[in-house]
């Protein structure tokens, strides 16, 4: 069925007018005004409303093995959430560990979106372990699959994390075959260090997580990676930046070595600090992530960046895990907790034992309009290309993603900036039991998602199809 949607103001990364857009299929047929509806197709009046092109999350965890534990939401409800949030593509990072085969560690991710997610969707292939066979595996993801993106941690040694040679090696192939790499940059060393050192002194509460992990070890990650970039010439896209010394390491690469690096921050980061992670009663659990949410302070550094765009990107690093079962394996009490995916050790919890993450990929996009747009931090047009175009363009997409014109995906999002509502676990369609905006104040939602052309959530509501989501092809374009 064809859909015309009537009289929005359509904004893009590039301009803002008032016009008509026809979905025929797919894709965009036509935008102008005053456009004729052909017979059967579905008019929405969107006078009053922004219509933006189909936000894309470049940074989530939908299945997710983690310590111990498996992320709880799948491509059921990941993808509701997403839709109803605005988000019609995710791109999600495919984590197998150190022990893992590649090509088998991608038809597994890739089988739990399969024939399940309602949105559109990708990965970033994580590059856990480089040996003699891994060149190979890593040529035939790309070129088999349309994957254009790598993935490397500069942490979690002995798990996810690589070594320098490593390092090297899947930059030097990233180079090779026009693949960015994104990257997790911090000192997994130092982070190990200041562990053991806090643990040893009996500060083993969340609110000692970001102590363990301060802005001067990810800054440190930061130019470690700058480095082996310039050396490579591979090109780099840093995830979930937190601080100002990150960024400065970075941009100091970028301005004056001829770094070809870009910067991703994460929804948290914007509008969260570390405060939250102090609560009482072990509540800061809810809060811990890695990097880990820094002071007041930084959360200014990071919207000035946004705004002037140092910062390309806004992601979620949405990693679901339950407070009342999982997040509690950093509890003293551990050993009394029963979960499903959970067998109690009997032995008490730590804050290294905390499963990481702030579930946030439903809220991701009225959060950055609430508190980017209304209160005058950043205009439109930055909220569209932190949230959607600039994700596109690195990622291999653009323009058929990320983008009102014609001829691409009809992937669109009719805004209302009047409605205003308050953030609950109860409402969520996140499966997760708690939310990390509990109570908060939102200004604006979407009124209709669609995704390839169907009406894919409606007022809060998801209205769309399970499995019509499909495997995005991507090529390569950073050689």
């Amino acid at each position: 069925m064809s859909l015309l949607i009537k009289n929005g103001t359509i904004v893009t990364a590039t301009e803002s007018k008032t016009a008509d857009i026809l979905c025929e299929g797919e894709t965009i047929s036509a935008i102008g005004e005053n456009l004729d509806a052909p017979g059967g197709a579905e008019v929405v009046d969107a006078a009053g409303k922004y219509v933006f092109p189909g936000f894309i999350d470049p940074h989530v965890h939908i299945y997710l093995p983690f310590m111990g534990t498996f992320s709880k939401d799948d491509y059921r409800s990941g993808s509701e959430a997403a839709l109803v949030g605005g988000t019609t593509t995710l791109i999600e990072m495919c984590c197998p560990s150190r022990e893992d085969d590649p090509l088998e560690a991608f038809a597994l991710w890739n089988g739990k979106a399969a024939g399940v997610s309602a949105c559109d969707y990708s990965f970033h292939m994580a590059v856990t372990r480089f040996d003699d066979d891994t060149p190979g595996k890593l040529r035939r993801i790309v070129r088999d699959h349309g994957i254009a993106s790598f993935k490397i941690f500069l942490a979690y040694k002995g798990a996810f994390g690589i070594d320098d040679h490593e390092l090297y090696a899947t930059l030097k192939l990233a180079k090779e075959l026009g693949v960015i790499v994104t990257a997790h940059c911090e000192n997994a060393d130092l982070v190990a260090e200041l562990q053991q050192k806090l643990v040893a002194a009996g500060r083993t509460g969340p609110e000692w997580h970001e102590p363990s992990r301060p802005m001067s070890v990810e800054a440190e990650g930061c130019h470690h990676l700058m480095t082996f970039a310039e050396l490579t010439g591979a090109h780099v896209y840093v995830v979930h930046t937190s601080c100002r010394d990150a960024i400065e390491a970075i941009t100091t690469a970028r301005e004056h070595r001829g770094v070809k690096a870009w910067i991703e921050t994460v929804i948290p980061y914007l509008v969260l600090d570390k405060t939250w992670a102090e609560k009482p009663d072990f509540e800061g659990a809810k809060y811990v992530m890695s990097p880990p949410i820094r002071e007041a302070a930084q959360q200014e550094v990071l919207w000035k960046a946004l705004a002037d765009g140092t910062i390309s990107t806004v992601a979620t690093d949405h990693a679901p895990f339950d407070f009342g079962t999982q997040k509690h394996m950093g509890h003293p009490d551990a050993g009394k907790c029963v979960d499903a995916q959970f067998k109690p050790t009997g032995a008490g919890g730590n804050f290294t034992t905390i499963p990481n993450g702030i579930p946030s990929v439903e809220h991701r996009v009225n959060l950055l309009y609430t508190h980017g747009v209304a209160k005058g931090r950043i205009d439109l047009q930055t909220f569209v290309r932190a949230a959607s175009t600039e994700a596109a363009k690195l990622f291999g997409l653009y323009p058929r993603k990320g983008e009102i014109a014609v001829g691409s995906d009809a992937d669109l999002v009719v805004y209302d900036p009047e409605y205003r509502g308050v953030i609950t676990a109860e409402s969520q369609a996140m499966n997760v039991d708690y939310s990390a905006f509990e109570g908060w104040e939102i200004e604006g939602r979407p009124a209709l998602v669609t995704v390839r052309g169907e009406v894919a959530a409606r007022d809060g509501a998801f209205t769309g199809t399970h499995g019509r989501g499909q495997l995005l092809r991507r090529e390569p374009t950073h050689a």
